[in-house]
């Protein structure tokens, strides 16, 4: 079809006059910033910090294009995490994603208006005054939070399912920390109830591990838990290989520990929790506030054995254990 000249200088006209207004009425891209600060180091936070950010690029924030993530690693330094707190948000950053009970803390103190989203604490929040409660956390704290207490209990309850003799369980964790004093808790409490007694094993540095583990043995411990927070967690390679000298049956609360070399853990799935922080963070984007935000606990559960380990160590795992396992190292 051929437009005629008149036609032709309309039309030319219209698209001159229209093209200008479309352009205006596009939204602006708006590029979020987000302040992601844990305890712990870079590299041992890498796999969580991994599965956060693939859930965010999921979700349509891409770094570099509508996203911009500023990481901070206390590296175990909990004194540096007010610091770190404070400094994101100067910035400021669209939302605070913290990890562990004293991140949290320092952010609280820090901001009453910067979304607050929870990646993990492992104790009671409403307890702690963090949050008014799970359902409605008002404020502006919300997130996924663990269950170390219930967790610490069944912990026990398996150690006691493989290897019945057991009467004395060392547990092993850093010294004055808030986590590892809930956690050590609730192993007391789960202890009365299987006839089991605790040996607290404390330690302030690495170099307090052999000497640790050199009184367990002593006091003939039969088997042992270690404790994941702090700076354990940053040094599981030479825990486990220090561990594994008393050569007992270990029970760790991180599968990290396992896959290391250490005999067995049972704990939540710590990738699926970042998964879910980031979801948070989408919707607090979306416009939600995190008053209105029921805080999340973990649902999936994993109990993993090293069988290498096991054999290695020439410590029997029960086969119907085994077949409890979520994941078996071969």
């Amino acid at each position: 079809m051929r437009l005629k000249p008149t036609t032709l200088v309309v039309t030319l006209a219209l698209v001159i006059l229209t093209a200008p207004l479309a352009v205006e009425t596009q939204p602006p891209t708006k590029v979020y910033r987000v302040g992601y600060v844990r305890p712990g180091s870079a590299s041992v936070s890498a796999s969580e910090t991994e599965a956060f950010t693939q859930r965010l690029r999921e979700l349509g924030y891409i770094e570099g294009q509508n996203l911009v993530i500023e990481a901070r690693f206390a590296d175990s330094q909990l004194e540096r995490l007010s610091a770190l707190v404070a400094e994101l948000v100067r910035l400021p950053v669209d939302c605070l994603v913290v990890n562990g009970t004293g991140t949290i803390r320092a952010a609280k103190q820090a901001t009453s208006t910067i979304p607050i989203v929870m990646i993990n604490v492992s104790e009671d929040p409403v307890r702690l005054g963090l949050i008014t409660s799970l359902a409605r956390p008002g404020g502006n704290i919300t997130g996924v939070i663990g269950i170390a207490e219930q967790l610490a209990g069944k912990r026990l309850e398996l150690l006691k399912e493989a290897f019945p003799h057991l009467t004395r369980v060392g547990h092993l964790s850093v010294k004055n920390s808030p986590t590892s004093a809930t956690d050590l808790q609730a192993v007391e409490a789960a202890a009365r109830v299987l006839g089991v007694r605790i040996q607290p094993l404390h330690v302030q540095g690495m170099d307090d591990v052999e000497q640790a583990l050199r009184a367990a043995r002593a006091e003939r411990a039969d088997a042992l838990i270690v404790a994941h927070y702090g700076f354990l967690g940053d040094h599981r390679a030479r825990v486990v290989q220090l561990v594994d000298t008393i050569r007992l049956p270990v029970m760790y609360t991180q599968a990290e520990f396992v896959k290391t070399g250490g005999l067995m853990s049972y704990a939540d799935a710590p990738l699926d929790r970042a998964r879910r922080a980031a979801t948070f963070v989408d919707k607090i984007f979306q416009g939600a506030k995190p008053a209105d935000l029921p805080v999340e606990q973990p649902t999936k559960f994993e109990l993993v054995i090293n069988l290498k380990t096991a054999q290695a160590l020439e410590i029997t795992i029960p086969p119907h254990l085994l077949m409890l396992a979520d994941e078996v190292i071969r």
